[in-house]
């Protein structure tokens, strides 16, 4: 086999393992709460990944037209996984996020921040209206009661 022809599969690999990368990095799971998913985020965090978050989870509310609920959990990112992601542009990706969702009609709810993310938030002054809780669980709580439900633990 010819250098260059070892070079093209090395180049066609590399783009069907991007492809899987991307389709695994936002697995959108529907919840036990009716008209509800849950999108866990883990991992380290910089544009591209947030924007592939973004148009994963609307196209598949696109081809979902029954959900109106959307949860966000950031519990498994950790400090690292954010610190080359700037805060400002962090917080405008999430604000751009649940405007897009809003205007589809659906709730957006987002869990599990990393309290270092939060203060610098805080402390930069940015106005960013989300809907937050500190765990899947109490926002799963929370919809639950809303839905008149349930789930008792045995």
């Amino acid at each position: 086999m010819s250098l260059e022809n070892e070079i093209q599969q090395l180049k066609e690999k590399i783009v069907y393992y991007e492809r899987i990368i991307k389709t695994m990095s936002t697995p959108i799971i529907p919840s036990i709460v009716p008209k509800t998913i849950m999108i866990p985020i883990a991992g380290y965090m910089f544009r591209e990944r947030f924007e592939n978050i973004e148009s994963q989870t609307l196209q598949y509310i696109g081809e979902h037209r029954e959900i109106e609920k959307a949860v966000f959990d950031f519990s498994a990112v950790s400090l690292e996984d954010v610190e080359a992601f700037d805060y400002n542009e962090l917080a405008i990706s999430i604000s751009r996020l649940n405007s897009s969702l809003r205007l589809m009609g659906v709730r957006p709810i987002y869990v599990g921040f990393n309290p270092r993310f939060i203060r610098e938030i805080v402390h930069a002054s940015i106005h960013v209206e989300i809907e937050t809780y500190n765990s899947f669980r109490v926002a799963l709580t929370h919809l639950l009661h809303e839905e008149n439900k349930i789930i008792t633990s045995k």
